[in-house]
């Protein structure tokens, strides 16, 4: 397949992320289409324009008649049966998921033996809204899009993801299922976590607390809006990773309460905190051009480069 070719695109889950990637796509150019439990969520689609249906061996179906590209786009409590869908009725299509977490995917898919078709990813998009109403065309305009290059990972479905998630507007970063894991626990599953306990924290001093509240409560707890569900979904598959960052956090703050029980000060947490927020900001990143997908050593050398701030941002086939 050339450059210039797009390979359909099956999106199974079209809520936020699969919906908005949905839409992404058909206004790349590719013949994409969805699947969706929800019947509701079918007719929102279906009233915008979109090609979407509840029933899901007919989705299949047709991505094995047009060898399309299937993306698995549910919560992670539905990925195995989903996967087992697709292991029964498109088992020789390329596999792809925009799942929070890598590993727990990357197990099922194993499970279904479908991992010689499958290249992992995860746009770092989203909002705290949820369903189809709330899907957005440029949801990944700008957006880092992680796609996994671990052991294993074949260069024929790793370079259409790439392309389908560089046509949505993303720039890729190279990145191994536990090394996603962890990080993403940090960034991502914690101030979920730290969230929802501000929020507690200021709906606990009343209807004060709460008139008076403005941007860094708002913007603190912006993700507490999310619904439950959607949230233990997204936090608890990465449950070990979490933990590991949530008692680093608890021990951060451990140390702050004691100081300023102690001393009256702040000092220790808001110097580095500031630094390490700085530290966000300026971080620089640098173009991967020189590794082609499928030559000695490919996976290796990305692995090594998203590690080091390394995105693609262009085909490298």
């Amino acid at each position: 397949m050339t450059s210039d070719q797009k390979t359909p695109v099956c999106v199974l889950g079209a809520g936020l992320i699969g919906g908005s990637l949905l839409r992404a796509a058909v206004g790349a150019g590719y013949d994409a289409w969805g699947y969706n439990r929800s019947e509701a969520g079918v007719r929102a689609a279906r009233a915008d324009g979109f090609d979407v249906t509840d029933d899901l061996p007919a989705a299949l179906g047709r991505a094995a008649e047009t060898d399309a590209l299937v993306v698995i786009a549910v919560p992670m409590p539905a990925v195995a049966s989903v996967l087992a869908a697709v292991a029964t009725f498109a088992p020789d299509c390329a596999l792809t998921d925009v799942v929070s977490v890598k590993a727990p995917v990357a197990a099922e898919v194993r499970k279904n033996g479908l991992s010689a078709r499958y290249a992992g990813g995860h746009p770092m998009a989203g909002t705290n809204e949820s369903g189809w109403a709330a899907t957005d065309s440029e949801l990944f305009r700008g957006a880092v899009w992680a796609v996994g290059v671990d052991e294993g990972t074949h260069h024929d479905p790793w370079i259409q993801v790439v392309r389908l998630a560089l046509d949505c507007g993303s720039v890729v970063v190279p990145v191994v299922a536990d090394e996603h894991d962890t990080a993403v626990a940090r960034i991502s599953h914690l101030p979920h976590v730290l969230a929802e306990a501000l929020a507690l924290a200021g709906a606990g001093g009343g209807d004060l607390a709460l008139g008076l509240a403005a941007g860094s409560f708002r913007n603190g707890t912006r993700v507490a809006s999310t619904a439950p569900d959607l949230v233990r979904a997204i936090c608890e598959p990465n449950a070990g990773a979490l933990l590991e960052a949530l008692d680093e956090t608890l021990t951060v703050l451990t140390a702050a309460r004691d100081a300023l029980r102690a001393d009256g000060s702040l000092v220790d947490l808001v110097e580095a905190g500031h630094d390490a927020r700085r530290s966000y900001e300026t971080a620089e990143r640098w173009e991967i051009t020189d590794i082609r997908p499928g030559d000695h050593d490919w996976l290796t050398r990305l692995r090594d480069a998203g590690r080091r701030g390394g995105v693609i941002t262009r085909d490298l086939s």
